[in-house]
């Protein structure tokens, strides 16, 4: 099926004054109106995200839906790209274009439909504000998935430099490559039909970060604007089944004592917030031989000092080859896809999902 799309842009007119136009108005916080990521609410009650992979989902009826988005403009010129998913065809894929966006979408029939929105960009980029959207009706969402995964990791995880239907490596802004929506996570997320929390930062490494960036991972994990290290995260709004940790790429060969340590206690931290989940860790899928030789030989020993201790939920899984073929040496579109296969068939083992 194919859809009729208009994507209209207001400069004028704040999300509460949509209200007035034909279609009803639903704010962001309608209950039918599901947010999954690290979220927190703006001055105008509107719904803020970060983190590259957020998304929030609805079911409506009629052939018309405006969704409503406020998009910060980092900078002054940074232009957040999302992902619009409508019926489970395939995902479109948009510029955001000004710093109040309404994307319009008109269907052949009017009747019952779904839409998810995902911000393919990350933290570093801007937040956008999810302000609500126009429609006839809105209704209950089906079923959620009741299984949860999180995804910790660097600008691999935040699907970085693998998306060139915008603009080829090395032109544009670096983020024009920038796509969540197909990241490793994302698609062994939907994979197994669970939701999931993309945890990443570009450059971001367990001790070390590249690109003269002041923050670590440890440091800023606990908050929702991880790039800023500003706002804290409440964890026991999502409590995962799952946790991957993919680290160590921007932190290169370490000190093996040093390495080792810094990672047990960022597991030991990860613990005291998800007393249930299964951790793991993952090498790094661009890594080189020689990093990845290195890796491989901290983590087996992270894990098995850590089981040891007691904690038998710490896992390790390594990916078969490295991953390269994107901009910047980074994984492309259809190595996330290779390593999201691999991925899915470990943690469909692993959890008996």
């Amino acid at each position: 099926m194919k859809y009729l799309l208009a994507i209209l842009f207001t400069l004028s007119l704040s999300c509460p004054l949509m209200a007035q136009q034909k279609l009803n108005y639903f704010p962001a916080l309608d209950s039918n109106i599901q947010y999954v990521g690290r979220t927190v609410l703006s001055e105008k009650r509107d719904v803020r995200c970060w983190a590259a992979g957020a998304y929030m989902q609805i079911r409506f009826t009629g052939n018309t839906i405006k969704l409503l988005i406020t998009d910060q403009v980092q900078y002054g010129q940074n232009h957040n790209f999302v992902e619009v998913v409508l019926d489970n065809q395939p995902a479109k894929r948009i510029r955001l274009k000004t710093e109040i966006d309404t994307l319009t979408f008109t269907l052949p029939k009017a009747k019952e439909h779904s839409v998810t929105v995902y911000k393919d960009t990350e933290a570093g980029i801007g937040y956008l504000d999810f302000c609500g959207v126009q429609c006839t009706s809105l209704l209950p969402l089906n079923k959620v998935p009741t299984r949860k995964m999180e995804f910790i990791g660097n600008s691999i995880t935040c699907g970085a430099g693998i998306d060139l239907s915008t603009a080829p490596c090395g032109q544009g802004a670096w983020y024009d490559q920038n796509n969540a929506y197909l990241s490793y996570g994302s698609v062994t997320a939907r994979k197994l039909n669970a939701q999931f929390h993309l945890s990443s930062v570009s450059g971001i490494g367990l001790m070390n970060s590249c690109c003269n960036m002041k923050i670590t991972m440890p440091q800023v994990y606990n908050k929702v604007n991880m790039r800023d290290d500003a706002l804290t995260w409440n964890f026991a709004n999502y409590q995962p089944d799952v946790v991957t940790v993919s680290l160590g790429q921007n932190d290169g060969i370490q000190d093996s004592l040093a390495f080792c340590t810094a990672y047990i206690t960022f597991l030991r931290q990860l613990r005291n917030y998800y007393p249930n989940a299964e951790f793991v860790c993952l090498n790094s899928p661009m890594a080189d031989a020689n990093l990845d030789k290195a890796l491989k030989s901290y983590i087996n020993f992270i894990a098995s000092f850590i089981q040891k201790k007691g904690d038998k939920k710490v896992q390790v899984f390594f990916f078969s080859k490295q991953f390269h073929n994107g901009c910047g040496g980074h994984p492309d579109l259809k190595e996330h896809e290779q390593i999201a296969t691999e991925l899915t068939e470990y943690v469909k083992s692993l959890m008996h999902w």
